[in-house]
């Protein structure tokens, strides 16, 4: 047995994970340059070498649970490649005005046909909140309701959203709290489509980028766009908020989140799912909250997101057979593994669900604990 595959089969093994093995959460191997490319590659190579029929695993989620778990990343991450990507990060603003747009065309303008498959009805693309829900459109629209009563949505409320998707919180708090809206996105697809679907009622959606609004709003707020931001740009996000918020007014926060502060995305996601992207730590959003805002309320709700991605899987299964055309082999694979990848990893504890509420001091505090 070659040392590569020796060293890969060892380290799976901490993980109860066997090549080749009869469990769902073992990996078969078809290609045994696999174990060199693991090696040299990290989770970069796991990814790619997937994509690339060189494995198959029956429970992507599960295995990559384990692995987590296990921590073999960090036994295989420490080599040139990914060192020269924490550089260029260090270096440069990946998140900056003119190379936001990347990941709105490569990844959100992909086609709102393989969103609309996939997501719910209201077309909510961030974790939903399945405490007393047994669907994934039950469960988005308590996600909706969740954010409205920690923001103190009601009628007249002038709410502004950084990143606002194809509007589904939008049109939630204008048909069901009276609230008028104002969103701000940069993928066009997404505008165009959320227009449509908003149409009738006080939203605004603009595509714009969330750097150059103005205004003063009663809330400002984001779902699931801090992942863009950037470790750069946080303050200069707060600031926005800031400057947007009136003296009296609640903002609010959803985001993934790492266990861990870091100046980088995941190497494969970053490459091939959202590009420049990268998840705050604890401390980063912090650091750049102080001096301007009083954190209200840090609410967790991470283990939420597992069955949401499961769900959206399972769409993405069914809805295949109409997909696949247009899209091909290598990108069922891709799109296969960010799910299945990222339900794992939420599963596991490695990366959190955070939703945020914050205000300025000699703010009366909001009733925002909602458990």
């Amino acid at each position: 047995m070659k040392n590569s595959e020796k060293m890969v089969r060892e380290l799976l093994a901490t993980a109860e994970i066997e090549v080749n093995g009869d469990q769902p959460w073992d990996i078969q191997v078809h290609d045994d340059r696999l174990y060199g490319r693991l090696l040299r590659d990290a989770s970069l190579g796991l990814g790619e070498s997937y994509m690339d029929c060189w494995w198959d695993c029956e429970a992507i989620d599960v295995f990559i649970d384990r692995v987590l778990r296990a921590k073999i990343r960090k036994k295989v991450e420490k080599n040139l490649r990914l060192a020269l990507h924490v550089l260029q990060a260090k270096l440069f603003n990946r998140q900056s005005s003119s190379r936001a747009k990347e990941v709105a065309e490569r990844h959100y303008d992909l086609g709102n046909d393989l969103y609309r498959a996939m997501l719910d009805k209201r077309l909510n693309y961030t974790c939903a909140y399945w405490k007393d829900a047994d669907n994934l459109d039950d469960a988005q629209e308590a996600k909706l309701d969740l954010v409205c009563c920690k923001i103190g949505a009601k009628p007249g409320m002038q709410i502004l959203e950084l990143g606002c998707g194809w509007g589904s919180f939008a049109r939630y708090a204008a048909e069901k709290y009276g609230a008028s809206v104002v969103g701000v996105n940069i993928s066009k697809e997404q505008v165009a489509l959320g227009r449509e679907l908003c149409e009738g009622l006080p939203v605004e959606l603009r595509l714009q980028d969330y750097r150059n609004v103005e205004g003063q709003y009663d809330a400002v707020i984001s779902i699931g766009v801090m992942e863009h931001v950037g470790y750069k740009n946080y303050r200069t996000y707060m600031k926005v908020v800031d400057r947007c918020l009136k003296p009296d007014g609640v903002a609010f926060v959803h985001t993934i989140g790492t266990n861990i502060s870091r100046t980088t995305g995941e190497p494969w996601t970053d490459k091939y799912i959202f590009p420049n992207g990268m998840l705050p730590s604890i401390t980063q959003l912090g650091k750049a909250m102080e001096g301007l805002f009083v954190m209200e309320d840090w609410h967790n709700i991470g283990p939420n997101y597992d069955p949401t991605l499961m769900a959206w899987h399972a769409n993405f299964s069914k809805a295949w057979p109409e997909l696949k055309e247009k899209y091909g082999e290598r990108f069922r694979r891709m799109w296969e593994y960010y799910l299945l990848s990222s339900a794992g990893g939420f599963r596991s504890r490695s990366q959190q669900l955070w939703q945020i509420v914050f205000t300025r001091e000699g703010t009366m505090q909001p009733d925002c604990r909602i458990s």
